[in-house]
């Protein structure tokens, strides 16, 4: 008897436990869930400022957006177009960032550190003070933006020509 007391204490206790309780979730909530934009057309969108996390933007058009200054740490801009976007120091660290269209964007100041960059397009795209230590980018791509190369990026204090090791 003293055995199926317990038992059933523990299920009742385990049962309590395994509730949900959003006031107290939402009070300690650690970080933003992650949000997704994919096949999304964004065209003019402002999310300057903003907090997206392992946001992901995958197949979006992008065109003249404003990410001016967000947190997108960790968030997937893949296989999209982001010409004349805007991401003025914008921090894309750990961010998965291939085969996207940069034409005439603004990258200045921007920190994408560990970024993964591969098969992106950067024609006519502003770099100053832009941070990519240890970032991964094609042999072309760091050809093509260490011609253009200038500043210090101001959060990290890295000059753009030595994080893309221009020579």
């Amino acid at each position: 008897m003293k055995y199926f007391i317990r038992l059933a204490a523990s299920l009742i206790a385990l049962i309590i436990l395994c509730l949900p309780l959003p006031a107290y979730a939402q009070a300690y909530q650690l970080y933003d869930p992650p949000r997704s934009f994919s096949n999304a057309e964004l065209t003019g969108r402002d999310f300057s400022g903003q907090k997206i996390q392992a946001g992901e933007f995958s197949n979006a058009n992008m065109e003249l957006t404003d990410f001016s200054n967000a947190d997108l740490r960790g968030s997937i801009f893949s296989a999209s177009v982001m010409t004349k976007a805007n991401l003025h120091g914008a921090d894309l660290r750990y961010a998965m960032v291939d085969q996207v269209n940069f034409t005439g964007a603004d990258l200045s100041d921007a920190v994408l550190t560990e970024a993964i960059l591969l098969r992106s397009v950067f024609d006519g795209t502003d770099i100053s003070g832009a941070d990519f230590t240890d970032a991964i980018l094609d042999g072309a791509q760091v050809r093509e933006l260490c011609a253009k190369a200038t500043g210090v990026n101001p959060q990290t204090g890295v000059a753009t020509r030595k994080s893309l090791r221009c020579h």
